[in-house]
């Protein structure tokens, strides 16, 4: 199962184009891509949230790690989820499209590849200024968020050329900032989260 995973991941970061012309001819029930793509990417990135702690603490504490993977988990699993029920809103608002639920999960499950990697990455490398910044961290995880989300509006959402950009545009910053959102209103309904 992770060896599919791995490959999928790559072959959507490295060839968007074609991994997307590939998901738009592939049958797939509702629920498929969310029991083999992004369910394991979040854990995985809990996972990575919780082990990060013993490279960047310096005395490991499994109440730091526990907090860390909980907010990871929650975040990501909640700014999906979100994004997705506002991207199906915005077919139907923005761009006068039948709404498609399932269609949208699947579409930001895979739109956010990228994003789910560069937690898993940074969870490890605490030197690197991801975790400090916000703004930095917005634009490094919307820069190729962007790039994938702009290769499957054609073929995989069906968006016609002229409202591309747009979709584009709304799509990611939905994908990319609602996890972070959905982070920082976590710890204030819970603030015994906070690190």
């Amino acid at each position: 199962m992770y060896k599919e995973l791995f490959r999928q991941v790559v072959y959507l970061i490295l060839n968007p184009r074609q991994a997307w012309q590939d998901l738009a001819v592939k049958e797939e029930k509702n629920d498929e891509s969310l029991t083999g793509f992004v369910y394991p990417l979040v854990g995985l990135v809990a996972a990575a949230a919780f082990v990060g702690i013993f490279f960047t603490e310096t005395d490991f504490s499994v109440e730091v790690a526990l907090k860390t993977s909980i907010k990871a988990l929650f975040s990501s699993a909640g700014g999906f989820f979100l994004a997705s029920w506002l991207l199906s809103e915005a077919l139907k608002g923005v761009f006068r499209r039948e709404t498609d639920q399932a269609l949208c999960r699947r579409f930001v499950g895979y739109s956010s590849v990228a994003m789910f990697v560069i937690h898993i990455l940074f969870s490890f490398l605490p030197f690197l200024p991801l975790s400090r910044f916000f703004f930095l961290r917005v634009f490094i995880l919307f820069v190729p968020t962007m790039l994938i989300t702009w290769e499957g509006a054609i073929p995989y959402m069906r968006m016609e050329n002229e409202q591309r950009l747009k979709f584009t545009l709304i799509a990611s910053l939905l994908i990319v900032m609602l996890p972070e959102i959905f982070g920082r209103l976590l710890f204030m309904v819970l603030p015994g989260l906070r690190i």
